[in-house]
C-alpha cells in the first residue's frame, strides 16, 4: 500500500489518493470483512474521500469514491457510505487522523456483539494508544448518535469496537490505519481464545504506561 500523498510518476496527488483508497478497500478482505460491509476514508483538503454506499469493493473504481466536505456536503456524483458521519467527526476531532478504516472483521465483531472491550491482556493492546480498546455503546448505523459514541470511545485511542457492529481504526495514513485494523483483529482473536479457556491475567496500568512509552519510539527511523 503506497502513500497517496507521494505522487512521483507524473500523476496528480489526487489520482494517487483515489487509487490508494480503492486498493485499500479491495484489501479489506484481509481483515475477514465480507461483502460491502465496512468503509474507508482518506482526509483531503477541506474534507475527505470515502467509499460509496453499497458498491462491492471488487467493482470499486477511483471515480466512484465520494468527496464529502467537513460540513457534510457531498460534492460530485455518488452517495457516500452511510457511516460518513463518524469519519467526518473523527477528522474534525483528531488532527492526527489521516485515514480511517471501519470493518466487520469477525473476531472483533464477535467481541463487539458481546459488548466487551479488549483489556490489557497483552501488551500489544497499547498499539491502539491506551491500556484497553474500548467498546462504544450501541446505536443505529449511520446515525449521529453512533458517531458520538465512537468519538467518546476513541478518546486517547486510535481504535475502538462498536457494540453489535464492528471496529473503527485510524492512522496518519492508510497504511497505518489498515495495519492497526489487522492488529486489532488479531488481538480480538487471541482474546477470544483466552475467554474460551478462562479469564486471562491482565497487565497493570504501570506496565501499560511503560509499553506505550516504548511504542512511541517503536519502528524504523527516517534514516533507516
Amino acid at each position: 500500500m503506497t502513500d497517496p500523498l507521494a505522487a512521483g510518476d507524473g500523476r496528480t496527488v489526487e489520482a494517487d489518493a483515489r487509487e490508494a483508497l480503492v486498493q485499500a478497500a479491495r484489501d479489506l478482505e484481509r481483515t475477514g470483512n465480507v461483502g460491502t460491509a465496512g468503509n474507508l476514508s482518506l482526509r483531503r483538503p477541506g474534507g475527505m474521500l470515502i467509499t460509496p454506499s453499497g458498491v462491492p469493493y471488487a467493482r470499486l473504481t477511483p471515480d466512484r469514491l465520494v468527496y464529502v466536505t467537513g460540513q457534510g456536503e457531498v460534492r460530485g456524483p455518488g452517495r457516500p457510505s452511510s457511516e460518513w458521519r463518524f469519519h467526518r467527526d473523527i477528522y474534525a476531532g483528531r488532527s492526527e487522523a489521516g485515514a480511517i478504516v471501519h470493518c466487520h472483521a469477525p473476531h472483533a465483531t464477535a467481541l463487539a456483539c458481546l459488548r466487551r472491550s479488549i483489556p490489557a491482556f497483552h501488551y500489544e493492546v497499547a498499539f491502539a494508544g491506551g491500556s484497553d480498546i474500548r467498546c462504544a455503546p450501541y446505536a443505529t448505523f449511520g446515525t449521529q448518535e453512533l458517531s458520538d459514541h465512537a468519538l467518546a470511545a476513541l478518546e486517547d485511542r486510535r481504535a475502538c469496537l462498536l457494540a453489535n457492529h464492528g471496529m473503527v481504526c485510524f492512522g496518519a495514513d492508510l497504511e497505518q490505519a489498515f495495519t492497526l485494523a489487522l492488529e486489532v483483529e488479531q488481538l480480538a482473536r487471541i482474546y477470544g481464545l483466552c475467554l474460551a479457556m478462562g479469564e486471562p491475567a491482565l497487565l497493570g496500568a504501570d506496565e501499560m504506561e511503560r509499553v506505550q512509552a516504548l511504542f512511541a519510539d517503536y519502528g524504523p527511523r527516517p534514516e533507516d
